[in-house]
C-alpha cells in the first residue's frame, strides 16, 4: 500500500511541502516535547453524526490508535490527503471507517434533505465550520500534547447500519444529550477533548428531525 502523504503548511498559510502521515505525526510530537510548540500544520475534518431523534453516535478509539487510545470520540476523523479536499475526505472516511454511504449538501438545504431522504440507506451531511488553527489536545503514551490543524468540521444525520472496515474504531454508542452530558460530568478522562469542544461549539445544531415519508406518483 502506497504512503499516505499530507500536504504540510506553515502557520503563515504557506504550503512548505508533503510528508508521510507516521512521520508527521512523529516530527509535531517530538517538536512538541522539545518546544511546547509546533511550527507545521496539516489539513483534517471532524464528523458528529446523530440519528434523526437527534441521538449522537460517537465511536471509541481502537487501542491501535497512537492518540487518546480507549477514549470515546467523534463519529469519524481524518487526514485529508495530498490532493483531496475536506468535503472528499469526509466521505471516504465514512465508507473507510464505518462502512456507510455519505453525501453533502448546503447548509440550506440539509434540514429539508435529512427529512426527505431515507436515513437507513445514506447519511446525509453538511459543514459548519472550517477553524484555521484548531487546537487538538491528544494523549500519547502518559504524555499531553497539542495538534494543529486547519479542521474542517462537519454534522450529519444517519439511521443505518455500520460496519467497521478498519482498526480506527473498537466500538460504538449512542446517546442522547443529557446521558452524554452526564457521562462526561462523571467520567471526564473517558472522553476527548474534540467530542468536549463540537459538543460546546455545536449544540444547537444537535437536534431530532421529522422524517418525511416520500410517496410515489405516476
Amino acid at each position: 500500500m502506497a504512503a499516505e502523504l499530507l500536504d504540510i503548511y506553515s502557520f503563515e498559510g504557506e504550503l512548505v511541502g508533503q510528508m508521510e502521515k507516521k512521520e508527521f505525526h512523529e516530527t509535531i510530537r517530538q517538536e512538541y516535547k522539545e518546544k511546547g510548540s509546533t511550527s507545521i500544520r496539516h489539513k483534517h475534518v471532524r464528523l458528529f453524526l446523530m440519528t434523526s431523534k437527534g441521538r449522537v453516535i460517537l465511536q471509541r478509539r481502537s487501542k491501535w490508535k497512537g492518540d487518546n487510545q480507549g477514549l470515546w470520540d467523534k463519529t469519524v476523523g481524518g487526514h485529508v490527503t495530498s490532493g483531496d479536499t475536506f468535503e472528499l475526505t469526509a466521505l471516504k472516511e465514512c465508507a473507510e471507517e464505518l462502512g456507510i454511504p455519505s453525501t453533502i449538501v448546503s447548509p440550506e438545504i440539509f434540514d429539508n434533505t435529512a427529512e426527505t431522504t431515507d436515513l437507513s440507506v445514506l447519511a446525509i451531511l453538511r459543514p459548519v465550520a472550517l477553524l484555521d488553527n484548531y487546537q487538538s489536545h491528544r494523549m500519547n503514551e502518559g504524555s499531553k500534547w497539542v495538534e494543529t490543524g486547519m479542521t474542517q468540521f462537519f454534522i450529519g444525520y444517519y439511521d443505518g447500519s455500520i460496519r467497521f472496515i478498519d482498526s480506527e474504531c473498537c466500538g460504538l454508542q449512542v446517546f442522547n444529550l443529557e446521558e452524554l452530558d452526564d457521562e462526561i460530568k462523571q467520567y471526564p478522562d473517558n472522553f476527548t477533548d474534540d467530542i468536549k469542544y463540537i459538543l460546546s461549539k455545536f449544540r444547537g445544531l444537535i437536534k431530532p428531525i421529522e422524517q418525511k415519508k416520500h410517496v410515489l406518483s405516476d
